[in-house]
Protein backbone atom coordinates (compact mmCIF):
# COMPACT_ATOMS: atom_id res chain seq x y z
CA UNK A 1 0.00 0.00 0.00
CA UNK A 2 3.38 2.32 0.79
CA UNK A 3 3.96 2.32 -3.38
CA UNK A 4 0.47 2.79 -4.69
CA UNK A 5 0.01 5.40 -2.00
CA UNK A 6 3.53 7.06 -3.02
CA UNK A 7 2.40 6.46 -6.97
CA UNK A 8 -1.02 8.38 -6.28
CA UNK A 9 0.40 11.66 -4.19
CA UNK A 10 2.60 12.05 -7.24
CA UNK A 11 0.36 11.70 -9.83
CA UNK A 12 -1.50 14.52 -8.33
CA UNK A 13 1.50 16.95 -8.00
CA UNK A 14 3.00 15.61 -11.41
CA UNK A 15 1.05 18.27 -14.55
CA UNK A 16 2.94 16.62 -17.12
CA UNK A 17 0.99 14.10 -19.15
CA UNK A 18 4.70 12.21 -20.32
CA UNK A 19 5.51 12.08 -16.78
CA UNK A 20 2.20 10.36 -15.09
CA UNK A 21 3.01 7.95 -18.34
CA UNK A 22 6.45 7.47 -16.44
CA UNK A 23 5.54 7.23 -13.30
CA UNK A 24 2.87 4.63 -13.99
CA UNK A 25 5.43 2.75 -15.84
CA UNK A 26 7.62 2.19 -13.20
CA UNK A 27 5.20 0.84 -10.95
CA UNK A 28 3.72 -1.35 -13.42
CA UNK A 29 7.04 -2.77 -14.08
CA UNK A 30 8.40 -2.98 -10.08
CA UNK A 31 4.99 -4.12 -8.51
CA UNK A 32 4.38 -7.93 -8.14
CA UNK A 33 0.89 -9.28 -8.79
CA UNK A 34 -1.87 -8.61 -7.90
CA UNK A 35 -1.13 -5.28 -6.44
CA UNK A 36 -0.26 -3.76 -9.86
CA UNK A 37 -3.68 -5.06 -11.20
CA UNK A 38 -5.76 -3.90 -8.46
CA UNK A 39 -3.92 -0.23 -8.69
CA UNK A 40 -4.47 0.19 -11.98
CA UNK A 41 -7.99 -1.02 -11.82
CA UNK A 42 -8.72 1.77 -9.46
CA UNK A 43 -6.49 4.34 -11.07
CA UNK A 44 -9.45 3.73 -14.04
CA UNK A 45 -12.39 3.87 -12.37
CA UNK A 46 -12.72 -0.27 -12.69
CA UNK A 47 -13.40 -0.76 -9.04
CA UNK A 48 -16.73 -0.86 -7.13
CA UNK A 49 -17.24 -1.98 -3.27
CA UNK A 50 -21.36 -1.85 -2.73
CA UNK A 51 -20.67 -1.66 0.74
CA UNK A 52 -18.27 0.97 0.83
CA UNK A 53 -19.55 4.57 0.67
CA UNK A 54 -19.11 8.19 0.95
CA UNK A 55 -21.55 7.89 3.91
CA UNK A 56 -19.95 5.02 5.57
CA UNK A 57 -16.73 6.95 6.03
CA UNK A 58 -18.57 10.20 7.20
CA UNK A 59 -20.85 7.66 9.98
CA UNK A 60 -17.40 6.33 10.95
CA UNK A 61 -15.29 9.03 11.07
CA UNK A 62 -18.15 10.49 13.89
CA UNK A 63 -16.85 7.82 15.83
CA UNK A 64 -13.41 9.03 15.83
CA UNK A 65 -13.40 12.87 15.16
CA UNK A 66 -16.12 15.51 16.56
CA UNK A 67 -18.56 16.22 13.96
CA UNK A 68 -18.44 19.88 13.74
CA UNK A 69 -14.82 19.35 13.21
CA UNK A 70 -15.33 17.00 10.10
CA UNK A 71 -17.94 18.80 8.41
CA UNK A 72 -16.04 22.32 8.78
CA UNK A 73 -13.15 20.54 7.45
CA UNK A 74 -14.69 18.80 4.70
CA UNK A 75 -16.29 21.68 3.37
CA UNK A 76 -12.30 23.15 3.41
CA UNK A 77 -10.81 20.67 2.14
CA UNK A 78 -13.74 19.88 -0.49
CA UNK A 79 -12.83 16.01 -0.52
CA UNK A 80 -14.19 13.67 1.64
CA UNK A 81 -10.84 10.70 1.74
CA UNK A 82 -8.66 13.40 2.07
CA UNK A 83 -10.53 14.89 5.05
CA UNK A 84 -10.85 11.57 6.61
CA UNK A 85 -7.23 10.49 6.17
CA UNK A 86 -6.13 13.84 7.97
CA UNK A 87 -8.16 13.66 10.62
CA UNK A 88 -8.31 9.77 11.71
CA UNK A 89 -6.37 9.27 14.85
CA UNK A 90 -3.17 7.38 14.66
CA UNK A 91 -2.97 4.49 16.35
CA UNK A 92 -0.11 3.65 18.86
CA UNK A 93 -1.37 -0.18 18.68
CA UNK A 94 -3.13 -1.00 15.47
CA UNK A 95 -5.99 -2.96 16.11
CA UNK A 96 -5.45 -6.76 14.57
CA UNK A 97 -7.87 -6.92 11.55
CA UNK A 98 -9.83 -10.38 12.53
CA UNK A 99 -10.84 -12.74 9.81
CA UNK A 100 -7.44 -12.49 8.21
CA UNK A 101 -6.95 -9.37 5.58
CA UNK A 102 -6.32 -11.08 2.67
CA UNK A 103 -8.34 -14.33 3.29
CA UNK A 104 -11.68 -12.33 2.82
CA UNK A 105 -14.50 -11.95 5.63
CA UNK A 106 -17.25 -13.88 6.54
CA UNK A 107 -20.57 -12.34 5.23
CA UNK A 108 -22.41 -14.79 8.05
CA UNK A 109 -21.71 -13.66 11.89
CA UNK A 110 -18.52 -13.09 11.32
CA UNK A 111 -16.97 -9.80 13.92
CA UNK A 112 -14.51 -7.89 12.31
CA UNK A 113 -12.86 -6.29 14.97
CA UNK A 114 -12.24 -8.24 18.04
CA UNK A 115 -13.08 -6.79 21.29
CA UNK A 116 -10.47 -8.14 23.23
CA UNK A 117 -6.73 -6.47 22.41
CA UNK A 118 -4.52 -8.57 21.61
CA UNK A 119 -0.61 -8.29 19.47
CA UNK A 120 -0.88 -5.70 16.64
CA UNK A 121 0.43 -7.61 13.61
CA UNK A 122 3.96 -7.01 13.56
CA UNK A 123 6.28 -7.15 10.49
CA UNK A 124 4.01 -6.51 8.01
CA UNK A 125 2.07 -3.72 5.84
CA UNK A 126 -1.43 -3.80 4.48
CA UNK A 127 -0.76 -4.38 0.48
CA UNK A 128 -2.91 -3.67 -1.99
CA UNK A 129 -4.34 -7.08 -2.70
CA UNK A 130 -5.64 -7.65 1.02
CA UNK A 131 -7.21 -4.24 0.91
CA UNK A 132 -9.52 -5.14 -2.10
CA UNK A 133 -10.28 -8.66 -0.39
CA UNK A 134 -11.40 -7.54 2.38
CA UNK A 135 -13.31 -4.49 1.05
CA UNK A 136 -14.79 -6.82 -1.51
CA UNK A 137 -16.45 -9.09 1.68
CA UNK A 138 -17.75 -6.28 3.70
CA UNK A 139 -21.38 -5.87 3.94
CA UNK A 140 -23.03 -3.34 4.60
CA UNK A 141 -23.59 -4.24 8.18
CA UNK A 142 -19.47 -4.82 8.56
CA UNK A 143 -18.18 -2.49 6.29
CA UNK A 144 -17.19 0.16 9.00
CA UNK A 145 -15.84 -2.05 11.24
CA UNK A 146 -13.41 -3.41 8.47
CA UNK A 147 -12.70 -0.08 7.31
CA UNK A 148 -11.57 1.56 10.48
CA UNK A 149 -9.13 -1.92 11.34
CA UNK A 150 -7.73 -1.06 8.02
CA UNK A 151 -7.56 2.97 8.58
CA UNK A 152 -5.79 2.02 11.49
CA UNK A 153 -2.87 0.28 9.99
CA UNK A 154 -1.86 3.02 7.65
CA UNK A 155 -0.21 6.57 8.31
CA UNK A 156 -2.02 9.56 6.47
CA UNK A 157 -0.70 8.64 3.23
CA UNK A 158 -2.01 4.99 3.14
CA UNK A 159 -5.44 6.05 4.33
CA UNK A 160 -6.36 8.42 1.39
CA UNK A 161 -5.06 5.47 -1.12
CA UNK A 162 -6.90 3.35 1.02
CA UNK A 163 -9.89 5.76 0.99
CA UNK A 164 -9.48 6.47 -2.93
CA UNK A 165 -9.30 2.94 -3.75
CA UNK A 166 -12.63 1.98 -2.00
CA UNK A 167 -14.41 5.18 -2.85
CA UNK A 168 -13.42 5.72 -6.49
CA UNK A 169 -13.19 9.35 -8.12
CA UNK A 170 -8.97 9.31 -7.67
CA UNK A 171 -8.98 12.67 -9.93
CA UNK A 172 -5.52 12.18 -10.27
CA UNK A 173 -5.59 12.99 -14.29
CA UNK A 174 -4.96 9.19 -15.57
CA UNK A 175 -7.49 8.21 -18.18
CA UNK A 176 -8.16 4.40 -18.91
CA UNK A 177 -6.27 5.53 -22.01
CA UNK A 178 -2.90 6.95 -20.42
CA UNK A 179 -3.34 3.46 -18.34
CA UNK A 180 -3.09 1.09 -21.26
CA UNK A 181 -0.30 3.40 -22.81
CA UNK A 182 1.42 2.90 -19.74
CA UNK A 183 1.09 -0.79 -19.14
CA UNK A 184 1.87 -1.18 -23.26
CA UNK A 185 5.24 1.14 -23.13
CA UNK A 186 6.40 -0.93 -19.83
CA UNK A 187 6.00 -4.42 -21.26
CA UNK A 188 6.65 -2.87 -25.21
CA UNK A 189 3.38 -4.70 -26.55
CA UNK A 190 1.04 -2.91 -29.21
CA UNK A 191 -1.39 -0.39 -27.25
CA UNK A 192 -3.90 -1.72 -29.64
CA UNK A 193 -3.71 -5.26 -28.14
CA UNK A 194 -3.96 -3.94 -24.74
CA UNK A 195 -6.82 -1.97 -25.48
CA UNK A 196 -9.10 -5.01 -26.98
CA UNK A 197 -7.47 -7.20 -24.18
CA UNK A 198 -7.92 -5.01 -21.56
CA UNK A 199 -11.86 -5.17 -21.34
CA UNK A 200 -12.44 -8.46 -21.82
CA UNK A 201 -9.89 -9.91 -18.99
CA UNK A 202 -11.29 -8.73 -15.47
CA UNK A 203 -9.24 -7.12 -12.20
CA UNK A 204 -6.33 -7.76 -11.41
CA UNK A 205 -5.23 -8.48 -15.17
CA UNK A 206 -3.44 -11.32 -14.31
CA UNK A 207 -3.20 -12.99 -18.17
CA UNK A 208 -2.62 -9.71 -19.44
CA UNK A 209 0.43 -9.13 -16.97
CA UNK A 210 1.61 -12.87 -17.90
CA UNK A 211 1.52 -12.16 -21.94
CA UNK A 212 3.07 -8.55 -21.60
CA UNK A 213 6.37 -9.78 -19.67
CA UNK A 214 6.40 -12.98 -22.06
CA UNK A 215 5.25 -15.38 -19.52
CA UNK A 216 2.32 -16.78 -21.81
CA UNK A 217 0.73 -16.28 -25.77
CA UNK A 218 -1.56 -13.39 -26.57
CA UNK A 219 -5.07 -14.84 -24.41
CA UNK A 220 -7.66 -16.23 -26.60
CA UNK A 221 -10.89 -14.10 -27.19
CA UNK A 222 -12.47 -16.07 -30.08
CA UNK A 223 -15.34 -17.27 -27.71
CA UNK A 224 -15.75 -13.53 -25.76
CA UNK A 225 -17.50 -10.59 -26.83
CA UNK A 226 -14.78 -8.31 -26.47
CA UNK A 227 -14.57 -4.50 -27.21
CA UNK A 228 -12.77 -3.50 -29.86
CA UNK A 229 -11.19 0.59 -30.00
CA UNK A 230 -13.33 3.32 -30.98
CA UNK A 231 -12.06 5.34 -34.28
CA UNK A 232 -12.04 9.24 -32.96
CA UNK A 233 -12.42 12.14 -35.07
CA UNK A 234 -10.22 15.46 -34.99
CA UNK A 235 -12.30 18.80 -34.93
CA UNK A 236 -12.47 20.55 -38.17
CA UNK A 237 -11.39 23.94 -37.65
CA UNK A 238 -11.14 26.58 -40.47
CA UNK A 239 -10.23 24.51 -43.38
CA UNK A 240 -12.30 22.70 -45.56
CA UNK A 241 -12.78 19.14 -47.09
CA UNK A 242 -13.24 17.51 -50.64
CA UNK A 243 -16.60 15.54 -50.55
CA UNK A 244 -15.01 13.53 -53.07
CA UNK A 245 -12.77 12.22 -50.88
CA UNK A 246 -14.83 12.59 -47.54
CA UNK A 247 -18.24 11.23 -46.76
CA UNK A 248 -20.65 12.98 -44.68
CA UNK A 249 -22.99 11.77 -42.02
CA UNK A 250 -24.93 13.46 -39.57
CA UNK A 251 -23.31 13.75 -35.92
CA UNK A 252 -26.55 12.78 -33.80
CA UNK A 253 -26.72 13.70 -30.04
CA UNK A 254 -26.74 10.19 -28.02
CA UNK A 255 -23.60 8.54 -26.78
CA UNK A 256 -21.33 6.25 -28.86
CA UNK A 257 -21.92 2.85 -28.57
CA UNK A 258 -20.37 -0.74 -29.75
CA UNK A 259 -22.85 -3.77 -29.78
CA UNK A 260 -20.85 -7.22 -30.07
CA UNK A 261 -22.04 -10.30 -29.91
CA UNK A 262 -19.54 -13.64 -29.70
CA UNK A 263 -19.69 -16.51 -27.47
CA UNK A 264 -23.30 -16.71 -27.54
CA UNK A 265 -23.56 -13.53 -25.60
CA UNK A 266 -24.48 -9.85 -26.34
CA UNK A 267 -22.48 -7.15 -24.79
CA UNK A 268 -22.75 -3.49 -25.31
CA UNK A 269 -20.21 -0.64 -24.30
CA UNK A 270 -19.55 2.98 -24.12
CA UNK A 271 -16.83 4.77 -25.99
CA UNK A 272 -14.79 4.18 -22.81
CA UNK A 273 -14.76 0.55 -23.19
CA UNK A 274 -17.29 0.55 -20.10
CA UNK A 275 -19.87 -2.27 -20.41
CA UNK A 276 -23.71 -0.94 -20.24
CA UNK A 277 -25.67 -3.71 -21.43
CA UNK A 278 -28.36 -3.69 -18.29
CA UNK A 279 -29.12 -0.40 -18.88
CA UNK A 280 -30.79 -1.73 -22.51
CA UNK A 281 -32.27 -5.14 -22.01
CA UNK A 282 -34.14 -4.42 -25.13
CA UNK A 283 -31.38 -4.02 -27.46
CA UNK A 284 -28.80 -6.83 -25.89
CA UNK A 285 -32.25 -9.05 -26.92
CA UNK A 286 -33.21 -7.58 -30.33
CA UNK A 287 -28.91 -8.26 -31.20
CA UNK A 288 -28.41 -11.65 -31.82
CA UNK A 289 -26.34 -11.60 -35.26
CA UNK A 290 -22.52 -12.92 -35.27
CA UNK A 291 -21.44 -8.81 -35.71
CA UNK A 292 -19.98 -6.04 -34.15
CA UNK A 293 -21.67 -2.50 -35.07
CA UNK A 294 -20.35 1.17 -34.07
CA UNK A 295 -23.30 3.83 -33.74
CA UNK A 296 -25.63 6.36 -31.79
CA UNK A 297 -27.61 5.20 -29.03
CA UNK A 298 -30.77 7.20 -28.86
CA UNK A 299 -34.13 7.45 -27.52
CA UNK A 300 -37.24 7.68 -29.58
CA UNK A 301 -38.94 11.46 -29.08
CA UNK A 302 -43.53 11.20 -29.01
CA UNK A 303 -42.97 14.90 -30.86
CA UNK A 304 -40.56 13.65 -33.82
CA UNK A 305 -42.58 10.98 -34.96
CA UNK A 306 -40.71 8.22 -33.30
CA UNK A 307 -37.64 10.16 -34.22
CA UNK A 308 -34.69 10.69 -32.41
CA UNK A 309 -35.32 13.09 -28.87
CA UNK A 310 -33.03 15.22 -27.03
CA UNK A 311 -30.07 14.06 -25.24
CA UNK A 312 -32.02 15.10 -22.05
CA UNK A 313 -34.76 11.99 -22.83
CA UNK A 314 -31.75 9.54 -23.28
CA UNK A 315 -30.44 10.89 -19.56
CA UNK A 316 -33.04 9.33 -17.70
CA UNK A 317 -31.99 5.55 -19.28
CA UNK A 318 -28.27 6.60 -18.43
CA UNK A 319 -26.29 4.69 -15.39
CA UNK A 320 -29.52 2.39 -14.07
CA UNK A 321 -29.14 -1.19 -13.62
CA UNK A 322 -32.60 -1.70 -12.91
CA UNK A 323 -34.35 -0.75 -16.03
CA UNK A 324 -38.66 -0.53 -15.16
CA UNK A 325 -41.34 -1.57 -17.77
CA UNK A 326 -42.21 1.68 -17.77
CA UNK A 327 -39.01 3.09 -18.28
CA UNK A 328 -38.52 1.20 -21.68
CA UNK A 329 -42.29 2.28 -22.63
CA UNK A 330 -41.43 5.83 -22.06
CA UNK A 331 -37.93 6.41 -23.08
CA UNK A 332 -37.69 4.08 -26.00
CA UNK A 333 -34.03 3.02 -26.77
CA UNK A 334 -32.87 2.11 -30.58
CA UNK A 335 -29.35 2.47 -32.44
CA UNK A 336 -28.64 4.50 -35.19
CA UNK A 337 -25.77 2.68 -36.90
CA UNK A 338 -23.02 3.95 -38.33
CA UNK A 339 -20.19 0.87 -39.01
CA UNK A 340 -19.58 -2.41 -39.32
CA UNK A 341 -16.53 -3.56 -37.68
CA UNK A 342 -16.88 -7.41 -37.81
CA UNK A 343 -19.49 -9.92 -39.60
CA UNK A 344 -19.82 -13.59 -39.65
CA UNK A 345 -16.09 -13.96 -38.09
CA UNK A 346 -14.43 -11.32 -40.49
CA UNK A 347 -12.68 -8.08 -39.20
CA UNK A 348 -13.52 -5.52 -41.88
CA UNK A 349 -11.92 -3.04 -39.71
CA UNK A 350 -9.18 -3.40 -42.14
CA UNK A 351 -11.24 -2.34 -45.01
CA UNK A 352 -11.54 1.39 -46.73
CA UNK A 353 -14.75 2.69 -45.10
CA UNK A 354 -16.45 2.50 -48.34
CA UNK A 355 -16.32 -1.07 -48.40
CA UNK A 356 -17.18 -1.33 -44.95
CA UNK A 357 -20.50 0.94 -45.85
CA UNK A 358 -20.94 -1.43 -48.94
CA UNK A 359 -21.09 -4.57 -46.67
CA UNK A 360 -23.15 -2.15 -43.64
CA UNK A 361 -25.90 -1.40 -45.85
CA UNK A 362 -26.03 -5.11 -46.51
CA UNK A 363 -26.08 -6.40 -43.32
CA UNK A 364 -28.82 -3.60 -42.13
CA UNK A 365 -31.80 -5.60 -42.75
CA UNK A 366 -30.46 -8.72 -41.03
CA UNK A 367 -30.92 -5.93 -38.08
CA UNK A 368 -34.39 -5.68 -36.04
CA UNK A 369 -35.83 -1.86 -37.39
CA UNK A 370 -37.86 -1.62 -33.97
CA UNK A 371 -34.06 -0.98 -32.22
CA UNK A 372 -31.63 -0.12 -35.19
CA UNK A 373 -31.95 1.96 -38.61
CA UNK A 374 -28.66 3.07 -40.89
CA UNK A 375 -26.95 6.20 -40.45
CA UNK A 376 -27.67 8.11 -44.03
CA UNK A 377 -25.43 9.50 -45.89
CA UNK A 378 -25.88 13.33 -46.48
CA UNK A 379 -26.41 13.93 -50.48
CA UNK A 380 -24.84 17.45 -50.66
CA UNK A 381 -23.40 19.00 -54.03
CA UNK A 382 -19.76 20.42 -52.44
CA UNK A 383 -18.81 21.88 -49.05
CA UNK A 384 -20.71 25.21 -49.41
CA UNK A 385 -23.63 23.38 -49.56
CA UNK A 386 -22.75 20.84 -46.92
CA UNK A 387 -22.11 23.68 -44.74
CA UNK A 388 -25.37 25.47 -45.35
CA UNK A 389 -27.05 22.51 -44.45
CA UNK A 390 -24.90 22.24 -40.82
CA UNK A 391 -26.28 25.72 -40.37
CA UNK A 392 -29.59 25.34 -40.50
CA UNK A 393 -29.51 22.03 -38.68
CA UNK A 394 -31.32 22.38 -34.99
CA UNK A 395 -33.00 19.29 -34.79
CA UNK A 396 -32.95 17.81 -31.06
CA UNK A 397 -30.82 15.16 -31.29
CA UNK A 398 -28.37 16.73 -34.28
CA UNK A 399 -24.74 18.15 -32.52
CA UNK A 400 -22.96 18.67 -36.17
CA UNK A 401 -21.92 17.02 -39.01
CA UNK A 402 -19.05 14.04 -39.20
CA UNK A 403 -16.65 13.48 -42.56
CA UNK A 404 -15.04 10.49 -42.79
CA UNK A 405 -12.05 9.61 -45.48
CA UNK A 406 -13.87 7.59 -47.97
CA UNK A 407 -10.97 5.24 -48.19
CA UNK A 408 -9.75 5.05 -44.19
CA UNK A 409 -9.69 1.91 -42.26
CA UNK A 410 -11.46 1.83 -38.52
CA UNK A 411 -8.29 2.41 -36.55
CA UNK A 412 -8.14 2.90 -32.97
CA UNK A 413 -8.00 6.44 -31.48
CA UNK A 414 -7.66 9.74 -33.37
CA UNK A 415 -5.41 9.46 -36.91
CA UNK A 416 -5.03 12.97 -38.51
CA UNK A 417 -6.63 13.65 -41.88
CA UNK A 418 -9.52 10.08 -41.62
CA UNK A 419 -12.44 11.31 -39.43
CA UNK A 420 -13.38 15.08 -38.80
CA UNK A 421 -16.51 16.74 -36.29
CA UNK A 422 -17.81 19.82 -37.65
CA UNK A 423 -20.34 20.45 -34.33
CA UNK A 424 -22.62 23.19 -34.79
CA UNK A 425 -21.75 26.43 -33.45
CA UNK A 426 -22.96 26.72 -29.68
CA UNK A 427 -25.78 29.05 -28.56
CA UNK A 428 -25.20 31.77 -26.32
CA UNK A 429 -27.62 33.75 -23.78
CA UNK A 430 -26.46 36.14 -21.28
CA UNK A 431 -26.97 34.71 -17.71
CA UNK A 432 -26.97 36.03 -13.97
CA UNK A 433 -24.84 34.06 -11.65
CA UNK A 434 -26.84 32.81 -8.69
CA UNK A 435 -24.84 29.94 -6.40
CA UNK A 436 -21.47 28.99 -6.30
CA UNK A 437 -19.61 25.66 -4.80
CA UNK A 438 -16.23 24.75 -4.17
CA UNK A 439 -14.89 22.57 -7.02
CA UNK A 440 -12.46 19.23 -6.71
CA UNK A 441 -8.99 18.52 -7.06
CA UNK A 442 -6.69 21.19 -7.88
CA UNK A 443 -9.85 23.52 -7.60
CA UNK A 444 -11.06 22.46 -3.81
CA UNK A 445 -9.51 25.55 -2.53
CA UNK A 446 -11.75 27.85 -5.37
CA UNK A 447 -15.50 28.70 -6.16
CA UNK A 448 -15.14 27.12 -9.54
CA UNK A 449 -19.00 25.85 -9.90
CA UNK A 450 -21.54 28.36 -10.85
CA UNK A 451 -25.24 28.05 -11.03
CA UNK A 452 -27.15 30.76 -13.27
CA UNK A 453 -30.69 31.81 -14.28
CA UNK A 454 -32.21 33.95 -16.15
CA UNK A 455 -35.39 36.07 -15.87
CA UNK A 456 -38.86 35.02 -15.86
CA UNK A 457 -41.89 37.81 -17.12
CA UNK A 458 -42.74 38.39 -13.79
CA UNK A 459 -39.09 39.32 -12.85
CA UNK A 460 -37.76 36.21 -11.15
CA UNK A 461 -34.51 34.73 -11.72
CA UNK A 462 -34.64 31.33 -12.09
CA UNK A 463 -31.67 28.94 -12.99
CA UNK A 464 -31.15 27.51 -16.42
CA UNK A 465 -27.87 25.66 -15.89
CA UNK A 466 -24.74 24.85 -14.19
CA UNK A 467 -20.78 25.33 -15.54
CA UNK A 468 -17.53 24.53 -13.99
CA UNK A 469 -15.56 25.36 -17.16
CA UNK A 470 -14.64 27.40 -19.81
CA UNK A 471 -13.03 30.50 -18.23
CA UNK A 472 -8.88 30.74 -17.43
CA UNK A 473 -6.83 30.03 -14.35
CA UNK A 474 -6.62 34.27 -14.15
CA UNK A 475 -10.98 34.22 -14.33
CA UNK A 476 -11.27 31.71 -11.87
CA UNK A 477 -9.20 33.84 -9.30
CA UNK A 478 -11.39 36.33 -9.93
CA UNK A 479 -14.74 34.38 -10.21
CA UNK A 480 -13.81 32.46 -6.65
CA UNK A 481 -12.73 36.50 -5.54
CA UNK A 482 -16.50 37.88 -6.53
CA UNK A 483 -18.10 35.17 -4.70
CA UNK A 484 -16.36 35.72 -1.43
CA UNK A 485 -17.11 39.23 -1.29
CA UNK A 486 -20.57 39.30 -2.53
CA UNK A 487 -21.82 36.14 -0.35
CA UNK A 488 -25.71 36.60 0.41
CA UNK A 489 -26.28 33.06 2.01
CA UNK A 490 -24.83 29.55 2.97
CA UNK A 491 -26.40 26.07 2.35
CA UNK A 492 -23.58 23.96 3.81
CA UNK A 493 -21.31 24.14 0.46
CA UNK A 494 -23.31 26.23 -1.43
CA UNK A 495 -22.81 29.69 -1.38
CA UNK A 496 -25.96 32.02 -2.72
CA UNK A 497 -24.37 35.14 -4.02
CA UNK A 498 -25.24 38.70 -5.29
CA UNK A 499 -27.33 38.51 -8.28
CA UNK A 500 -25.19 41.37 -9.85
CA UNK A 501 -22.93 39.06 -11.77
CA UNK A 502 -23.87 38.65 -15.77
CA UNK A 503 -21.85 35.47 -17.56
CA UNK A 504 -22.17 34.84 -21.34
CA UNK A 505 -23.06 31.44 -21.45
CA UNK A 506 -22.36 29.37 -25.11
CA UNK A 507 -24.07 25.79 -24.95
CA UNK A 508 -24.73 23.59 -27.55
CA UNK A 509 -28.30 23.16 -27.17
CA UNK A 510 -31.44 23.57 -24.71
CA UNK A 511 -34.47 21.40 -24.63
CA UNK A 512 -37.28 21.04 -22.49
CA UNK A 513 -37.20 19.69 -18.52
CA UNK A 514 -40.37 19.34 -16.07
CA UNK A 515 -36.86 18.69 -13.31
CA UNK A 516 -36.19 22.49 -13.47
CA UNK A 517 -38.05 25.28 -12.23
CA UNK A 518 -37.39 27.07 -15.16
CA UNK A 519 -38.50 23.98 -17.15
CA UNK A 520 -35.21 24.17 -19.52
CA UNK A 521 -31.88 22.51 -19.38
CA UNK A 522 -28.84 22.94 -21.55
CA UNK A 523 -26.55 20.67 -22.67
CA UNK A 524 -22.83 21.26 -22.57
CA UNK A 525 -23.47 25.02 -20.79
CA UNK A 526 -19.57 26.58 -20.08
CA UNK A 527 -18.50 29.86 -19.20
CA UNK A 528 -17.64 32.16 -22.44
CA UNK A 529 -17.75 35.58 -21.20
CA UNK A 530 -17.65 37.73 -18.01
CA UNK A 531 -19.90 40.62 -18.81
CA UNK A 532 -18.86 43.19 -16.03
CA UNK A 533 -19.83 45.61 -18.06
CA UNK A 534 -23.42 44.49 -18.55
CA UNK A 535 -26.00 45.08 -15.58
CA UNK A 536 -27.72 42.08 -13.96
CA UNK A 537 -31.29 43.33 -15.19
CA UNK A 538 -30.11 43.51 -18.81
CA UNK A 539 -29.58 39.95 -18.48
CA UNK A 540 -31.63 37.19 -21.08
CA UNK A 541 -35.10 36.24 -20.35
CA UNK A 542 -36.82 32.83 -20.27
CA UNK A 543 -39.05 33.26 -22.90
CA UNK A 544 -35.45 33.78 -25.06
CA UNK A 545 -33.82 30.73 -24.22
CA UNK A 546 -37.87 29.04 -24.65
CA UNK A 547 -37.41 29.68 -28.39
CA UNK A 548 -34.85 28.03 -28.92
CA UNK A 549 -35.85 24.77 -27.11
CA UNK A 550 -35.31 22.16 -30.17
Amino acid sequence: MKRFAALIDRLIYTRSRNSKLALIVDYLRHTPDPDRGWAIAALTESLDFPAVKAGTVRTLLATRVDEELFRLSRHFVGDTAETAALLWPEQEKPLPFRGGVGGGVSKAGATPLDPTPTPPLKGRGLTVSEAVDALSSATRSDAPAIVASLLDRLDADGRYALLKLALGGMRVGVSARLAKQAFAQAFDVPVDDVEELWHAIPPPYAPLFAWGEGRAERPDLADVAFFRPFMLAHPLEEESVDLADYAAEWKWDGIRVQIVHGGGETRIYSRGGEEISGAFPELVAAFDQDAVIDGELLVRGEVQGGEAASFNALQQRLGRKVVSKKMLADYPAFVRVYDLLAVDGNDLRGLPWTERRRQLEAFAPRLAGSHFDLSQVIDAKNFDDLAERRAGARDAAIEGVMLKRRDAPYVAGRRAGLWYKWKRDPLTADCVMMYAQRGNGRRASFYSDYTFGCWSEAGELLPVGKAYSGFTDEELKWLDKFVRDNTLNRFGPVREVEKSLVLEVAFDSIHSSKRHKSGLAMRFPRISRIRRDKPAEEADRIAALQAMVT
